[in-house]
């Protein structure tokens, strides 16, 4: 299982649902209705629950504290606003795939027209209702050096940042490993990432800080955090390695990485991206979110 093949596909994800996710979902829920603090907004990447309905997600995620669901395409917004929950961070529509593609991407130029014309659209979907985050991605490298690439996007994202800053949405580009998951992917590495910020100068230009993927390339992950925090406007979970449950089982301490992003003052969102191993699916939400409710 991984995000590239799922995100391809989902939707509404009811298709080939069994009966065990949901009533597993209603038991964790008995067992983990606990009041969060309020220092975290907590959300979850909607690809990892595809085993659940979209509506199941949305509804289980409302009753244990989540403000909203990550990397939501417009096709589920209804849904959202339906519960009263937000897309913390958005796709735009299933027709501009540009968007959701992670190997097509702003750092090779002849994806350009493509990408421009579809986030010229979507940064407006992403405003017109209500949201205000918007993920991009630099691509894979196709044998381009990093110091072309890091130009290459500054020309293409320079085209589309006008436009998010017209209507108050952010572009978030993802830092994402290449060493297991995303091979030749060139945001790989939290330097690149801060120097196209540095070089963009926009507050409508941040990094998703994805603190599973930075792990594997660089580690470090607390001072990194501490040192560029106002370059990164999101966070991603997931433990390492195998990229499942935050819990004791992997090698981050994900209390310490929480108490140092609420020490930069930040007020935006911490979704969680593992991809669950127990049955008792909301169950294990749950648990992560209690974990990282500092």
């Amino acid at each position: 299982m991984n995000r590239r093949n799922l995100l391809k596909t989902f939707g509404t994800g009811v298709a080939g649902i069994s009966i065990s996710p949901l009533i597993n979902a209603q038991n964790g829920m008995n067992k983990k209705s606990k009041k969060l603090k309020g220092n975290i907004n907590h959300s979850v990447s909607a690809w990892c629950y595809s085993k659940l309905p979209f509506e199941e997600l949305v509804i289980q995620s409302k009753k244990i504290g989540l403000v909203g669901i990550d990397l939501v395409g417009s096709e589920n917004w209804d849904i959202l606003k339906k519960h009263g929950m937000i897309s913390t961070m958005c796709y735009g529509d299933l027709e501009g795939k540009s968007t959701r593609s992670l190997t097509n991407g702003w750092c090779d130029k002849s994806f350009h027209d493509e990408l421009i014309s579809n986030y010229s659209r979507h940064i407006k979907l992403v405003s017109n209702a209500g949201w205000k985050n918007l993920i991009c991605f630099s691509g894979s490298r196709r044998g381009i050096s990093d110091d072309q690439g890091l130009i290459n996007c500054i020309e293409g994202l320079s085209k589309i940042l006008p436009i998010a800053e017209k209507h108050n949405v952010v572009i978030q580009m993802e830092l994402l490993n290449s060493k297991v998951d995303h091979q030749d992917y060139m945001c790989d590495n939290s330097k690149w990432g801060v120097e196209l910020c540095k070089r963009l100068n926009s507050n409508n230009f941040k990094l998703l800080y994805d603190i599973y993927h930075m792990q594997i390339m660089e580690g470090d992950v607390i001072r990194t955090i501490q040192e560029n925090y106002k370059y990164i406007g999101h966070y991603h979970t997931a433990g390492v390695p195998g990229r499942n449950e935050i819990d004791q089982t992997q090698e981050l301490y994900y209390p310490a990485i929480m108490k140092a992003i609420v020490s930069t003052g930040y007020n935006g969102v911490v979704a969680q991206e593992f991809i669950p191993t127990k049955d008792d699916l909301i169950n294990g939400l749950a648990e992560a979110i209690q974990i990282c409710d500092i």
